[in-house]
């Protein structure tokens, strides 16, 4: 990921409500949300959400898809994982006690990697 692209989206997730957006969808996972559902889970005005959205599409953060007449807004796991990636790249530079938590971190499972419970 070039800088640019990094610098585009930190600044798109640097708003309390354009972060509340992205992380619904990201729990909502490859399915998303209709923009409607987002709205009333957050509790935003629609036009309100429309700007959040918006800014987080132009930095490649969120991805819209048509379904009848709603839009289904999901989360770009490759964009999300690309720019984690490059916070951390090259990170401890051989100092094990800056890596260590987030190595540990990393390794273990997340709730979405989980397989679900009947």
């Amino acid at each position: 990921m070039e800088s640019k692209l990094a610098v585009g989206a930190l600044s798109a997730l640097a708003h309390d409500g354009r972060l509340a957006v992205f992380r619904l969808l990201v729990q909502a996972g490859h399915d998303g949300l209709p923009a409607g559902a987002i709205a009333r889970r957050l509790d935003v005005p629609a036009n309100t959400l429309s700007a959040n959205l918006t800014v987080l599409a132009h930095a490649g953060l969120v991805a819209s898809r048509r379904d009848g007449r709603s839009i289904i807004y999901t989360a770009r796991y490759e964009r999300m994982s690309d720019l984690l990636v490059y916070l951390v790249a090259d990170c401890c530079q051989g100092r094990p006690e800056v890596c260590g938590p987030l190595a540990d971190a990393s390794s273990r499972p997340v709730r979405c990697c989980q397989p679900e419970r009947a």
